[in-house]
């Protein structure tokens, strides 16, 4: 049988990589915007959107761009691709942590 140490450290585990997935999205779809959406990149503080000193009310206003889905609007299909991804890599993440800390508080 298997315990459920081992259960929770795999679904951590799964958490950790598709979290690292979605760092990976976001950092790649922000190299893109600087091209295809030149004046959502300043919104959104492009070039320190990873540092310490972020402006998190910025990083919100990206949030919101994918959470309302207005990058079918864009005409640029490698762009709205990214944003596509990074939108469903976001969800999958939080529904994952979701779920492991729901089971790191049963188990």
């Amino acid at each position: 049988m298997i315990s459920a140490d081992t259960i929770l450290f795999v679904l951590m585990l799964v958490t950790l990589v598709n979290l690292a997935r979605y760092l990976t999205a976001l950092r790649s779809l922000i190299y893109v915007m600087r091209e295809a959406h030149p004046l959502l990149y300043q919104q959104v503080d492009g070039g320190g959107f990873f540092t310490t000193h972020g402006n998190v009310s910025k990083q919100f206003k990206l949030y919101s761009y994918l959470k309302t889905k207005e990058y079918h609007h864009h005409h640029d299909p490698v762009f709205t691709s990214k944003c596509a991804r990074v939108r469903e890599l976001f969800i999958l993440t939080m529904a994952l942590i979701g779920v492991t800390l729901l089971a790191a508080f049963i188990l």
